[in-house]
């Protein structure tokens, strides 16, 4: 099975420059999480709030920090979890496009 989560967005401190590191911005999330479904299933709600909570609280310098923390929490919680592909984006950041940074995280059985 596969849970699909897409443009989960929500503000957050994310960032190096100054201005990034006193003011919230917009960040959008995609998500897909390949999981072994046997007769337990992974509640999406429960990975939207874990990734919430992970990304405010945490208030990363990058977005590729962001992305381990997030990997590495699923993970542990979620030992039927095979795969996460994870891709986090700053709309607002650049006034001509949107930046992206995403990962293929693949769990070793």
């Amino acid at each position: 099975m596969t849970i699909h989560i897409e443009e989960l967005k929500f503000r957050c401190i994310i960032g190096i420059l100054d201005f990034e590191r006193v003011t919230p911005q917009d960040v959008i999330i995609d998500m897909y999480i390949e999981y072994d479904y046997k007769k337990n299933f992974i509640n999406y709600a429960d990975i939207v709030e874990i990734t919430k909570e992970i990304m405010i609280k945490s208030e990363f310098s990058l977005i590729e920090e962001a992305i381990k923390s997030i990997n590495l929490k699923l993970i542990k919680e979620y030992n039927s979890i095979k795969s996460i592909n994870l891709k986090i984006t700053k709309p607002s950041i650049l006034p001509d496009c949107k930046v992206s940074v995403s990962d293929y995280q693949k769990v070793e059985s």
